[in-house]
């Protein structure tokens, strides 16, 4: 198809297939559900979809003097073949939410995943609320037809009585609404406090319940590792912010400028440490999820996210 359309790199026929759309939004909670699936089940990409029309450019980068081509967020599709008399999942990555046209590239989207056989579509979002550290992240839950929400309840979700979904991953549900496309939009549950960093304890919660409504079987060790490796350093920012708030002996005030652009530098082991753990996601894409974890470490994986994603490119 042409700029307006998809590009396929496969044509695989898929089995009664769910489809799971992500997008940037509060603590990551759907791009990191969505990436621990990608690199869990070992998807591959089979298209992209071009979304050029929907986003504008306002600044221009530049690396070492010279001007760079504008970059254009974008949204690729990948795909796992379950084993004989199992579900097939495809997984939309938008790397941005497009700033103009919300609805009718979600229509597109629909009709995209209608062209493929997709019986069911997803989107994954955060709540935040007023919940403390430390305790357990629920899922709250809304859908296109009272079936579905039916069949959720018996996992222990809280149905969204009221209230609204923003970005795409609601626009999505709405558009799947009008066309007849079944759709269910889970939400984890993160604290206000944190809506600006990572919270994967939210993407954890929210995998469980997809995992059981597809009646898939995942390790997510890894990801609970992750999950209680953040809730330990939000706590211990939890802290500082306390301390910070008791009154304080006047302090120099430390330079600013030169000082925050070495600051933000990567370290030469961390530099060396990533390129490891690209060599070894390569060779092994069930590990790629450990280097997305150390690029959310280091807050650096925006900087990576082409690359990353390109490790899913081939079969």
């Amino acid at each position: 198809m042409g700029r307006g359309g998809s590009t396929m790199t496969e044509t695989r026929k898929l089995d009664h297939p769910w489809l799971i759309a992500v997008w940037p939004g509060m603590g990551h909670v759907a791009l990191s559900a969505g990436y621990y699936l990608m690199s869990k089940l070992g998807m591959s990409q089979f298209a992209e979809m071009s979304a050029d029309e929907l986003f504008d450019v306002d600044s221009a980068i530049v690396q070492d003097g010279l001007v760079q081509r504008p970059h254009r967020p974008r949204s690729r599709v990948f795909a796992w073949k379950a084993p004989p008399g199992g579900r097939d999942v495809i997984v939309f990555i938008g790397e941005f939410q497009p700033q103009m046209g919300k609805l009718p590239f979600c229509e597109r989207l629909i009709d995209f995943a209608r062209d493929h056989g997709v019986e069911r579509l997803f989107t994954f979002a955060a709540m935040a609320t007023d919940m403390q550290p430390g305790t357990d992240a629920r899922v709250f839950a809304a859908a296109t037809e009272q079936s579905l929400l039916d069949e959720i309840e018996p996992f222990g979700v809280k149905i969204l009585d009221d209230g609204h979904i923003g970005g795409l991953n609601g626009v999505l549900l709405a558009a799947a609404a009008e066309k007849g496309m079944p759709g269910v939009c889970l939400l984890g549950e993160m604290p206000h406090l944190f809506v600006q960093l990572l919270y994967p304890k939210a993407s954890l919660a929210v995998l469980r319940v997809f995992l059981q409504m597809s009646q898939i079987e995942m390790d997510l060790a890894e990801l609970a590792q992750h999950a209680e490796q953040t809730e330990h350093r939000l706590g211990q920012i939890v802290a500082q912010v306390r301390r910070k708030l008791e009154p304080q002996p006047e302090e120099a005030e430390e330079p600013a400028g030169e000082d925050w652009k070495v600051a933000s530098q990567l370290a030469d082991e961390d530099e060396q440490r990533i390129e490891s753990l690209f060599e070894i996601a390569a060779a092994d894409r069930s590990r790629a999820f450990e280097l997305k974890a150390e690029l959310d470490r280091l807050q650096v994986f925006e900087d990576y996210e082409d690359r990353f994603l390109d490790l899913f490119k081939s079969p």
